[in-house]
């Protein structure tokens, strides 16, 4: 029994520029906008959602299997996949593309700009979400727009429940797409910048959203995050990070830890919380998959955090 998450296995070149990027633009200038931002670092992480959220389900020893097709490049990235001890199995290689490659320019209010070119993960339709009862929860996130359509199709038809995490993947879809995923998921989740637009999207308030899945989940980075579950609001406190070095990823731990409460039927309350920890911890190290920690170290976080142990 193990959940799959489909979407992205990429390389991110992630660039940190010593200032804030409200400095430089001018509002009345948006229509002639043309910035060159020096960035004194940049370091290059693996990264993509399926392999951070699957990254962090193996922190968390709960199974997990990333499904993504990459490029001819994918080498250093599958050798880090085999020292950490994720899956392969659902992997694909093509070798005429590139693995999809990111260019994350950060400054310091934790802001992003990302230039994404996606080379092999434009074929992520030609794999098929399996049906042979292996797989008990999945994630469709951020991936081709072709493989998003099938493989939420794949999972409804297969019964199996999952979550729609559309991302950076919203402007691939217009409103009668967003919405025949909301209706073939059983939760969504999104940032509150994608809440934004989805609601303007499909048409639909935060309750109409929430009436049509089991839980609608909205984060809002260091102001917690809210889960709204058929007619409850369950506010998440925000975790105090022990540093906040880089934001990149922290979407994603965050997803995984969903996942793990989701796969273990832990109710929202601490469901939530656990999610917001993971994201507390990933953002307190650089890169999407250099954060590390026990199960024993988690589970002493938690209780120092909340008050309470995990069962």
């Amino acid at each position: 029994m193990a959940a799959l998450i489909c979407g992205s296995l990429a390389y991110d070149t992630v660039m940190v520029y010593p200032g804030l990027f409200r400095d430089h633009i001018l509002p009345d200038k948006i229509h002639l906008l043309n910035l060159s931002f020096v960035v004194p670092t940049l370091r290059r992480n693996f990264g993509g959602c399926a392999g951070n959220i699957a990254y962090n389900l193996r922190l968390l020893d709960c199974p997990g299997h990333a499904m993504g097709t990459v490029g001819h490049d994918f080498g250093p990235y599958r050798e880090w996949m085999l020292q950490n001890g994720m899956s392969l199995r659902h992997v694909r290689e093509l070798p005429e593309e590139y693995t999809a490659q990111a260019y994350i320019t950060t400054d310091l209010d934790a802001n992003q700009l990302t230039a994404f070119h996606p080379g092999a993960m434009t074929h992520s339709g030609r794999l098929r979400v399996p049906a042979d009862g292996g797989i008990t929860l999945g994630v469709c996130a951020p991936d081709g727009r072709d493989g998003m359509i099938a493989h939420a199709a794949q999972f409804a038809a297969a019964r199996i429940p999952f979550i729609f995490d559309p991302g950076q993947a919203m402007t691939l879809f217009g409103g009668d797409e967003l919405n025949t995923f909301i209706e073939q998921a059983d939760w969504v989740t999104v940032n509150d910048y994608e809440a934004t637009l989805l609601e303007e999207r499909t048409g639909l308030v935060t309750g109409e959203l929430a009436a049509r899945v089991a839980a609608y989940v909205v984060t809002r980075g260091a102001e917690g995050s809210t889960v709204h579950a058929g007619d409850r609001r369950i506010d998440i406190p925000a975790v105090r990070a022990a540093a906040v070095v880089d934001p990149t990823g922290c979407g994603d731990a965050y997803r995984a830890g969903l996942v793990y409460g989701l796969m273990r039927g832990i109710d929202w309350e601490t469901t939530g919380r656990i999610a917001s920890l993971m994201g507390a911890l990933k953002i307190a190290t650089v890169g999407t998959q250099n954060h590390r920690f026990t199960m024993n170290e988690f589970g002493d976080r938690f209780h120092e955090t909340f008050g309470y142990r995990l069962d």
